[in-house]
């Protein structure tokens, strides 16, 4: 990477472009961590930005509103000004969107190289308008060697005698917990070969970071880092979903099998619960991003090995779906979904979260509806036009968007429905009062868990077909 001068004196001024799911949770721990501090994040959508000062955050996060709300106006700036913001600070953090770009027309491959364009305007606007050093921090995920093609772009287009370290410094967030994540983070990675702006970012981090935690390292093991971190939590996610259909299919119980494995403390207990699998933006993106480095490596083996962890993300979704439609269909049960209610609890790719970016619900609801099924669906935190609009994306699959209707509380998602399917696992699922829900449906009543999170023992007893995920099928016909 190219070495270029840093800034000596401490960073007191902080810029963040971008004010999506990274930019603004984290510049609000920052905020609220480091007093003496001034932090603006900017952004070019100016219904965002109005958002972050509002009262109506466009993140939902636990924890977050009460943050913003506190350092707000004081320490903690929203704004569309960008270019005053970069200049005015000594440290920008680039923060914006880096989606997979299309896959080349007939491509078979699973793996997708980051667009880096906005990352690259970023950049350009940053050299146009910077009158004085800055460090500049990509927070955005890129592909390994971006860092270095920043740095060559402040070089070639910056004001002659500015100077520019740029730094790679990824997040590990988990939407649901994300706040917690900042504030008690397992560790922090800063990547670089100038040791100088390292150090003013890792001085940062101490306001609050234990200093064992915060990780100085190259910056090509920076980027790699967070693309292999979060693949191999997918990895988890696929492994522990792969055994639970041998689960079902021999009669074992996939909560069995996952105490019995993750007592093992060379394995552990976490990512070892199954689902319909994962979802959000950042596994599908990353997975997609190692799978594309790998092939331009000449590693198609590697390149294979993540792209399987996708195909059985995707399996388990077509699984849990065709079950549905072989139970309902069996003899004394349904005939098939023609015109069959489904209530349809969780939207969201997962808890704790209203984001729906990739997330398996839609996949699910898309088949059902392609089957004729018609679906009332609940979520707490997704809206209804996020439900509507995302479905609506799906329309050239076939998905009958007028078969749908968005609830808001999950007895009316369940009244004068035939099948129940809990795609999110929202805890308020498991405080529903089964016995009344019993008494809303249509019968024989069905029950499918694809987060499994209820009590299948209770629902049996009162007379519920259920099915759950990597447990054999239960029926009361």
């Amino acid at each position: 990477m190219v070495h270029i001068s840093a800034p000596t004196d401490r960073i007191t001024s902080i810029c963040c472009i971008g004010a999506g799911y990274v930019g603004g949770p984290t510049c609000a721990v920052i905020a609220a961590k480091c007093p003496e501090i001034r932090i603006t994040v900017v952004d070019r959508d100016p219904d965002r930005i109005s958002a972050w000062n509002s009262d109506s955050l466009p993140v939902y996060e636990p924890g977050l509103d009460a943050l913003v709300k506190r350092q707000r106006n004081t320490n903690l700036t929203f704004s569309t000004d960008i270019d005053r913001a970069i200049d005015q600070a000594q440290l920008i953090f680039i923060a914006v969107n880096t989606p997979p770009m299309p896959h080349t027309h007939g491509s078979s491959s699973m793996g997708a190289k980051p667009d880096l364009s906005a990352v690259s305007e970023c950049a350009r606007r940053i050299a146009r308008v910077s009158l004085t050093d800055k460090i500049v921090v990509a927070k955005s995920t890129v592909p390994c060697g971006a860092c270095a093609t920043i740095a060559g772009m402040l070089r070639d287009n910056g004001q002659k005698g500015v100077g520019f370290s740029v730094l790679s410094n990824p997040e590990f967030l988990s939407e649901g917990t994300a706040v917690r994540d900042l504030l008690h983070p397992d560790r922090v990675l800063i990547g670089g070969d100038d040791r100088v702006a390292q150090d003013k970012l890792k001085a940062v981090y101490m306001h609050w970071v234990p200093e064992p935690r915060i990780l100085t390292m190259n910056t090509w093991s920076s980027e790699l880092a967070k693309l292999a971190s979060n693949a191999m939590l997918a990895q988890r996610v696929s492994s522990i979903n792969s055994i639970s259909a041998v689960c079902e299919a021999v009669g074992a119980d996939i909560a069995e099998v996952a105490r019995g494995c993750g007592s093992d403390e060379r394995i552990g207990q976490k990512f070892l619960r199954p689902s319909l699998g994962f979802g959000g933006s950042c596994f599908h993106k990353d997975i997609a991003s190692l799978i594309w480095l790998s092939e331009s490596l000449g590693l198609p083996e590697v390149a294979e090995y993540w792209h399987q962890v996708l195909a059985l993300n995707r399996f388990q979704i077509k699984r849990f779906v065709a079950r549905i439609l072989a139970d309902t269909s069996r003899e004394g049960g349904l005939s098939g979904l023609g015109g069959r209610r489904v209530a349809c609890l969780g939207f969201a790719f997962k808890e704790g979260t209203g984001d729906t970016r990739n997330t398996p619900a839609a996949d699910v609801c898309c088949e059902l509806l392609r089957n004729g099924a018609k679906l009332s669906i609940y979520d707490p935190r997704v809206p209804r036009h996020h439900i509507v609009d995302k479905l609506a994306m799906s329309a050239a699959s076939n998905c009958d968007i007028d078969s749908v209707s968005v609830c808001s509380d999950a007895y009316s998602a369940i009244a004068g429905s035939d099948i129940v399917v809990v795609l999110t696992a929202w805890s308020e699922f498991r405080q529903i009062d089964w016995e009344q829900a019993l008494k809303l449906m249509s019968q024989p009543a069905y029950v499918f868990d694809g987060q499994v999170v209820l009590d299948h023992g209770r629902l049996e007893q009162l007379g519920f077909n259920v099915f759950s995920i990597g447990r054999a099928h239960v029926t009361t016909q």
